[in-house]
């Protein structure tokens, strides 16, 4: 449904100026813009008296205002009210008077006598709704539309109208009564309530009013769908994954429905981290049977949730052996194909980095790169999680090969770069510094902006410190933890990390050891230590190579893990303010707008 709004409300009252304009009123427009109105006031009086031009009315009126001409501007009003007497305009501008003079019980007299006599007509009633409108008289706007209803008998007229001055005013209780009642009897309306609430809405409060509203209208019809549907948003809105889940459950039951709803919310469920309730939608879904077209889709979709699940925490390995079986049962039931290429590479990641079974995993991946029809960049991805596996299992000539062999099957494009880069990256964990910083310069042109930046702050890292025989055996021991980390050896990588600058005081590797310790700490879920990691690099050198990252992943970490919105928000500001040509500045805008409350979306 298209956006409404009060479009009249833009409109000048009167046609259009004369194409040709003399002199004297290119001079009263300039004073009046300028806000000189003492000097614009006599000579649009002079154009007036001589022309009777209305269009120099708006002007000669406002000026007369702005000067406190007050008897000459209600002579002015009510002259030509007596000549007009359907022009609304003349008469709201006689309740401004009032107002202007702070006479407001008159105005108020005045202006409820003008709705009080509008004619039973709906063009009428809205022309002064607009009147009073451009008037600033927003809420006798409302007032003559709501009265208008009554008199023309019709429920629901001059709804859109309504619906753009409550939320122009920010009266969040009528707006959302004015939706209720849309709903009610247009529930296509809802995709346009959800975003239009969702835009208005500033706090936790203003979703309490309409989680009210809506409970009130379900006790006198509890089968409402659309009503039903809406509760479930707010509960979305509030990240009350249980209850917007009970919600869609009841209704699904409810209509008899294929579970569309369900598979929806599932997916808002999983990117919110609500990894539970996806799990557990997902599993209603499978009970409906392997007839409904959501039964495969819903297979698919637990196993990569889990394995979500289980990356985003310290997993057990009674857990990760559960979630390998859980691939392996999917596999069985829908086999070894094209079609079911991530589950496989999923299971290979599990294999391979959490369960150290390096020889199966590659087993896996040599399968799949072995069928038939799998598509050019299907096997380049395959190569390139098959030579990472190889660097795990030591075997770092068989990753140099597949890297080599991406590389030049996608010269030039993305999955090609990536290749190189992770080919230098091998050659940097090797210690041969100077060949790997010879391809990451390269890679600085790439057009993937994020391999350019990668390579772009290995190259720095590479080639600050090389200057002293002491800050390039750091430098290998440094590499030689980055290693341990690709591996997911943490503690070992940690430990050769404090080693650094016990065996070579006054290296120049402080900033990229905090660096490497942080993504180590979030790795392991260690999220004190890796705040005070990055702290550390921001306090003391945020200038440096990796300030931006630091305040980057600092905010990340106050938004997602600690909640802390202003702490994420200040940073994500000073990103914006002292850093315009980092790669994060993008997203450090979006998220801090999202984070405001900005509606991104301004369409309803």
């Amino acid at each position: 449904m298209k956006k409404v709004v009060f479009i009249l409300f833009l409109l000048y009252p009167f046609t259009p100026l004369k194409a040709q304009i003399n002199p004297e009123e290119v001079l009263a427009m300039q004073y009046f813009q300028s806000g000189e109105f003492e000097k614009a006031a006599p000579i649009f009086e002079k154009l007036f008296n001589r022309t009777k031009d209305l269009n120099y009315y708006d002007p000669y009126f406002n000026s007369l205002l702005k000067t406190k001409q007050f008897n000459a501007a209600e002579k002015l009003a009510k002259s030509l009210l007596k000549d007009n007497p359907n022009n609304y305009t003349f008469s709201v501008d006689i309740g401004r008077i009032y107002l202007e003079k702070s006479e407001q019980e008159k105005a108020s007299e005045w202006f409820n006598s003008l709705i009080q006599s509008m004619p039973s007509n709906e063009f009428a009633i809205k022309d002064l709704a607009i009147t009073f409108y451009r008037a600033d008289a927003y809420d006798y706007s409302i007032k003559a539309l709501v009265a208008g209803r009554k008199l023309i008998n019709q429920k629901d007229a001059f709804t859109y109208d309504l619906l753009s001055l409550y939320r122009f005013k920010k009266d969040k209780p009528m707006l959302i009564q004015e939706y209720i009642n849309l709903l009610n009897t247009s529930p296509e309306a809802l995709p346009q309530a959800q975003r239009a609430l969702g835009s208005t809405f500033e706090n936790k409060e203003d979703y309490e009013l309409l989680k009210s509203a809506i409970l009130r209208f379900l006790q006198k019809e509890p089968q409402n769908t659309v009503m039903a549907e809406l509760l479930t948003w707010y509960y979305i809105q509030q990240k009350e994954f249980d209850m917007a889940l009970r919600q869609t459950l009841a209704l699904d039951r409810r209509l008899k429905e294929n579970g569309l709803r369900i598979f929806e919310l599932s997916k808002i469920m999983a990117s919110n981290n609500a990894f539970d309730q996806a799990i557990e939608s997902l599993n209603y879904l499978i009970t409906k049977g392997s007839t409904n077209q959501f039964y495969i889709p819903a297979k698919i979709n637990l196993v990569s949730i889990k394995n979500k699940q289980l990356n985003s925490k310290k997993a057990s390995k009674e857990e990760l052996i559960a979630l390998e079986n859980d691939y392996n049962f999917l596999l069985n039931e829908f086999g070894r194909k094209r079609e079911t290429a991530f589950a496989i590479r999923q299971l290979a990641n599990l294999q391979a980095y959490y369960l150290g079974k390096h020889n199966i995993a590659t087993e896996q991946l040599e399968t799949l790169l072995n069928l038939p029809d799998l598509e050019k960049q299907l096997i380049g991805e395959v190569k390139l999680d098959l030579g990472d596996i190889y660097i795990l299992s030591g075997e770092l000539w068989e990753s140099a090969l597949l890297f080599g062999q991406v590389e030049k099957d996608f010269a030039n494009e993305p999955l090609g770069q990536e290749a190189k880069f992770k080919n230098a990256k091998l050659a940097y964990f090797q210690g041969d510094f100077l060949w790997s910083k010879a391809q990451l310069d390269i890679l600085k042109s790439a057009t993937s902006q994020l391999i350019a930046n990668d390579a772009l702050n290995l190259s720095l890292l590479i080639s600050s410190d090389l200057s002293t025989k002491n800050d390039s055996a750091a430098l290998l021991k440094y590499a030689n933890a980055d290693l341990l980390f690709f591996k997911k050896q943490n503690k070992e990588a940690l430990q050769l990390l404090d080693s650094i600058s016990v065996l070579y005081p006054g290296n120049t590797l402080d900033d990229d050891i905090a660096m490497l310790k942080t993504k180590i700490f979030i790795n392991n879920k260690s999220i004190d230590e890796a705040i005070e990691q990055l702290q550390k690099i921001i306090n003391q050198n945020i200038t440096e190579l990796w300030g931006d990252d630091a305040l980057f992943l600092l905010a990340e970490i106050y938004e997602e893990e600690t909640k802390q919105t202003d702490k994420a928000m200040e940073l994500y500001q000073k990103i914006i303010n002292d850093f315009p040509g980092s790669l994060f500045v993008l997203e450090a805008r979006q998220r801090y707008r999202k984070l405001r409350g900005d509606q991104m979306d301004k369409e309803f």
